[in-house]
């Protein structure tokens, strides 16, 4: 498993020029899920009367990732993604 979170020695300009294609393909659906997560979380603000709520936003992400885990999302299994102390 490959940590995301930054260290003092490598900037993430460097990871991003060295990552394997495996490692990017997970990056990147972590950021579309990320996106996603975010857009129906806006959508039941504006339109369901929700109120913002940061905390839900990052527990519906931690869940929706494991779904698209099970669901065979490539990528996501060898990344280690740290939110508030807990890995997804």
């Amino acid at each position: 498993m490959v940590r995301l979170t930054r260290t003092r020695s490598v900037a993430f300009a460097d990871w991003w020029m060295r990552a394997e294609k495996k490692l990017l393909k997970g990056f990147h659906t972590y950021c579309i899920l990320g996106a996603w997560t975010l857009w129906k979380h806006r959508n039941a603000c504006v339109f369901g009367g929700a109120s913002p709520d940061l905390q839900a936003t990052i527990q519906a992400f931690k869940d929706e990732a494991n779904l698209w885990k099970f669901a065979g999302a490539k990528g996501l299994s060898s990344l280690c993604l740290e939110l508030g102390g807990n890995r997804v």
